[in-house]
């Protein structure tokens, strides 16, 4: 039977689960243009309203990880198994720039495929960009020989790598369909098992300002992930993080940057992304056998963070990639700076306790500074950004402010300004901190399934 882009987006739209075929034959024509981009977005956003079953959910992934090149790593001498984490994005999370080489350093091999940014999210690959000289598209020769030679590499989905999925990316990004349980799976699986892994740990987040802010709608991207990655015979994890406020106290591409290289360095250690790091590190350890139980991980994460080792890591990996050989030592050197700079203070009658943050608002901000895409093909201004952003339970007086904004002219400073105000909400009194760590799922052969992890100090 001859089949129809059209019927097959009728039969979504009417909340039927295509079979196997007709996915497949949806994913050739992404890949070789026989569907158009209308069709596309319309059946992304029958998808993104009617769902798709598991087994829909396995068959796409599948079939977008075949659509390309799938990565081997049987015949290379690695150091170790083969780890990924991938986080479902939020503002100010650059847990991958550190995690990764965290990870090389204690063991593991991290080959890391990221993406752009994704609507009010930052994206790890435009934080990448940012370093002069990085190439974040390598061939995949390279890619393989950076991963070999230095324990990791970050990099950019490339042409060979699942690549119906960039093109579904892209148009998701355009069109309001990106908080669709079943193709966030897919996107990010897709990319994952083209990559070779034999491990991955998720980063679901929850709150205001992540892709599915509802803590049941993160519970079922954490199962729909964790299922089909057993469907698709790779070990995984979820856990469900806090994204009610910014995970660093910034948001922009140098400037996250900027922050990873003061973690790493032991400049700057910020509670919740330390917290986060070290719980998704330990998943990745404890899942590749790297350590015997939890406290054993973290310990190996503390000391490969507090001799300097993962800084090492990052370094290799950047120079490896084209960036500047001594950038974890110079990085304020060689990022570049926004033209202006300026602190922005809560009104007077608005000072107190910080009680909430419009996280979303934030990251949309830095989108309206600039530092995002508002179509494609857009390049964005590396520089911008926001920094020193208060948080949750933080006193605001007239000496504190609410974050700094780095701009590029006055107008976009002003805008982003008035921004900021709107997205704080204090009161008289502190209020509670949100946990970071909330849960973590895992398939039922994985350990004990599921368990809420203690946060680490």
């Amino acid at each position: 039977m001859m089949l129809l882009p059209q019927e097959i987006i009728r039969k979504k739209r009417a909340g039927a689960a295509l079979s196997a075929a007709e996915i497949a034959f949806v994913v050739d024509g992404i890949v070789d243009g026989s569907i158009s981009d209308a069709q596309l977005a319309a059946l992304a956003m029958a998808t993104c309203i009617k769902g798709m079953g598991t087994q829909e959910t396995v068959d796409l992934t599948l079939a977008m990880r075949d659509s390309g090149a799938v990565l081997r790593w049987d015949e290379l001498d690695l150091r170790g198994p083969v780890l990924d984490k991938h986080s479902t994005g939020g503002v100010g999370d650059l847990v991958s720039l550190v995690l990764a080489p965290l990870v090389a350093a204690c063991g593991g091999v991290v080959p890391m495929i990221s993406g752009r940014g994704l609507g009010h999210t930052g994206g790890t690959q435009d934080k990448l960009d940012a370093i002069p000289g990085y190439c974040s598209t390598p061939d995949l020769a390279t890619f393989r020989r950076v991963v070999q030679q230095c324990g990791c590499a970050i990099i950019g989905q490339t042409a060979d790598l699942a690549p119906a999925d960039k093109r579904l990316y892209a148009i998701r990004d355009l069109t309001a369909t990106v908080d669709s349980s079943a193709l966030i799976t897919a996107s990010i699986l897709a990319k994952k098992l083209a990559a070779g892994l034999s491990v991955l740990v998720m980063d679901i987040k929850t709150g205001n300002g992540a892709v599915t802010p509802g803590l049941a709608a993160a519970r079922e991207l954490a199962a729909s992930i964790v299922l089909t990655a057993a469907g698709a015979g790779i070990a995984c994890a979820a856990l469900l993080t806090d994204m009610s406020q910014p995970l660093a106290p910034c948001a922009g591409n140098a400037t996250e940057v900027r922050a990873a290289m003061q973690y790493l360095r032991g400049d700057a250690c910020p509670a919740r992304l330390h917290q986060t790091v070290l719980a998704l590190g330990t998943e990745m350890l404890m899942l590749g056998g790297l350590a015997q139980s939890a406290l054993d991980a973290q310990l190996r994460l503390l000391d490969a963070l507090h001799s300097g080792r993962a800084a090492e890591a990052f370094g290799r990996m950047c120079a490896a990639l084209g960036g500047p050989a001594d950038f974890v030592e110079r990085y304020d050197a060689y990022l570049p700076p926004a033209r202006l700079l300026r602190p922005v203070y809560a009104a007077g009658a608005e000072q107190g306790y910080v009680h909430a943050i419009d996280t979303r608002a934030l990251g949309l901000a830095v989108l309206q500074l600039g530092g995002g895409r508002s179509h494609a093909g857009a390049t964005p201004d590396y520089r911008v950004g926001l920094s020193r952003i208060a948080e949750v339970g933080q006193l605001l007086d007239s000496a504190t402010p609410l974050a700094l904004v780095h701009a590029s002219d006055e107008a976009a400073l002003e805008q982003a300004s008035a921004a900021l105000r709107a997205a704080f909400h204090c009161s008289a009194s502190a209020p509670a901190k949100p946990p970071q760590i909330l849960e973590c799922l895992r398939a039922p052969d994985q350990f004990n399934n599921q368990h809420r992890p203690d946060e680490a100090a």
